[in-house]
């Protein structure tokens, strides 16, 4: 028996690309990461550079010049929470640009600014199957939605229905102001403060589908009625519920994760057990999202996605 070693390198290349694949969120001009180590990361948001805790750098330091330009830094509190130390007056707001679109930036008391810049490398995913798709009349379903981004740029892409969904009031204000910033009042957006979950159950009694679902999950969280969330314990039943409003003619269906320990191997698990047994006319593949460190070879890992497309 003879061994193809050329057609066996294929198939195992063909299997890891599978399995996984690195994203790195490398298009940004107003963003940038200076920096990472020993826990923290300096980044510049248009004007202003911000120094914030970040788990995932436990690397050293490097260039302690470059780090003590910092106009503001979070410090953690050891009881929770936080605090942050404004070296320079900065204003409440300002705003960044990602290519056609805009976002207002401001530091919250959680460390958070309002964006999560690596998430980039799915806006321009999602753009591209959407604004190249001949169908009219894509609806898009977006939860645990934040502050926008994602619906934003399904939206400049020319999906004809958003469905933005948040248990957060103020996150949703933040994201139609976020629509307004990028010139999308015309859009057909539905903004609702809302539990994914039920919204999902409501969905499918309905019948309505959707061409496009995303996701962005927390670890822990509640819903606007004090629903309880934890990751690990509903993120299957939650991919089952979408998988049966996932419309027959869908495009994708995306998952990002920042929850600890949680593997991108294990979400492919989840996904090609669950969503492609439903819809079988795509692939799955899953890896890391990460940011280039602009000082070194070096990339920082911002979280796990999982990815369904549909077959070309």
């Amino acid at each position: 028996m003879s061994l193809d070693i050329h057609s066996v390198a294929l198939n195992l290349c063909g299997m890891l690309y599978n399995v996984f694949m690195l994203l790195r969120a490398e298009n940004w001009n107003d963003y940038q990461c200076l920096d990472a180590g020993e826990g923290e990361k300096l980044e510049r948001w248009g004007d202003y550079i911000l120094r914030r805790p970040d788990p995932q750098a436990i690397w050293p330091m490097e260039n302690q010049k470059l780090w003590q330009q910092a106009d503001a830094i979070y410090h953690r509190s050891k009881s929770g929470g936080g605090h942050w130390e404004f070296r320079k007056k900065l204003p409440e707001y300002w705003t960044i640009q990602y290519k056609n679109l805009t976002f207002k930036v401001s530091p919250t008391g959680f460390k958070h600014t309002g964006l999560f810049p690596e998430q980039a490398v799915n806006w321009d995913w999602m753009n591209g199957l959407i604004s190249s798709h001949k169908q009219e009349s894509l609806r898009i379903l977006n939860l645990f939605a934040y502050t926008g981004g994602a619906t934003l740029a399904c939206a400049k892409a020319g999906a004809a229905e958003v469905v933005h969904v948040d248990a957060a009031k103020g996150m949703i204000q933040w994201a139609k102001e976020n629509r307004d910033l990028s010139g999308l009042q015309e859009a057909n957006i539905r903004f609702l403060v809302d539990d994914a979950e039920k919204f999902v159950a409501r969905e499918k009694r309905r019948g309505r589908t959707y061409h496009g679902i995303l996701m962005d999950p927390p670890s822990y969280g509640r819903g606007p009625n004090g629903e309880m969330w934890k990751f690990e314990k509903e993120i299957a039943h939650l991919i089952s519920s979408c998988s049966e409003i996932l419309d027959e003619n869908a495009l994708f269906f995306l998952i990002n994760s920042y929850t600890t320990g949680f593997s991108s191997i294990t979400l492919r698990n989840l996904m090609q057990t669950i969503l492609a047994k439903q819809h079988p006319n795509g692939k799955v593949y899953t890896g890391e999202v990460a940011i280039p460190i602009q000082t070194r070879e070096i990339d920082l890992p911002c979280g796990i996605y999982g990815r369904w497309e549909r077959n070309v």
